[in-house]
């Protein structure tokens, strides 16, 4: 039983991952910052959303749904804001050591940031609440709820990663920019 309920589970919270804002977001800032950094931040928020949701369970729906998208459409707003006017990033062969630690420790927060508010009251994370309630679990349903959004992120990474050798990086930044304050602009005006 353990073993279907955690492939039932990987799969589900896989397959509905895939097209949510937080895989795109998480393929973004891959083409801005060190896509290891980025995975790091998201996954971090990842975990601590699973924890919530499995702790939880099917209570976690009682947070205020406006409240989460409007502190969501805000944080990606200021994402937009702070991506469409950064400089482009020093090139790694000129930057010191200290620099390279500070920047990827601001990429490592900034996706934490953006993963962690954007997945309150997630589609994943409510799914995940319910199996929790349903299944009485909680172990098999935080590994696995957190195992798919990490290889989903983890595909979002990579593809960003990888784009972003081919595409113009100050291009890339202001698309990004762009998609980050019409995720913001859904968010305030849906929330």
């Amino acid at each position: 039983m353990e073993t279907n309920l955690f492939i039932s589970t990987f799969a589900l919270i896989f397959v509905a991952e895939l097209p949510d804002k937080t895989a795109f977001a998480a393929l973004f800032l891959a083409t801005c910052h060190h896509p290891f950094a980025v995975f790091l931040g998201a996954a971090a928020a990842f975990v601590i959303q699973s924890f919530v949701a499995v702790i939880f369970g099917s209570f976690l729906s009682v947070l205020p749904e406006q409240w989460v998208h409007v502190a969501a459409g805000i944080l990606f707003l200021v994402f937009a804001i702070l991506m469409w006017r950064r400089e482009s990033e020093c090139e790694e062969a000129k930057c010191d050591d200290k620099a390279k630690a500070s920047r990827f420790f601001k990429s490592v927060t900034q996706a934490f940031l953006t993963i962690f508010i954007a997945e309150w009251g997630d589609l994943t994370q409510l799914a995940t609440a319910t199996l929790a309630a349903k299944y009485h679990a909680p172990i098999t349903i935080f590994t696995s709820a957190t195992l798919a959004l990490w290889a989903v992120t983890a595909i979002g990474v990579i593809i960003g990663y990888r784009v972003k050798r081919f595409i113009n990086p100050t291009f890339l930044q202001r698309m990004a920019a762009t998609v980050f304050a019409i995720v913001g602009v859904g968010f305030l005006v849906h929330g």
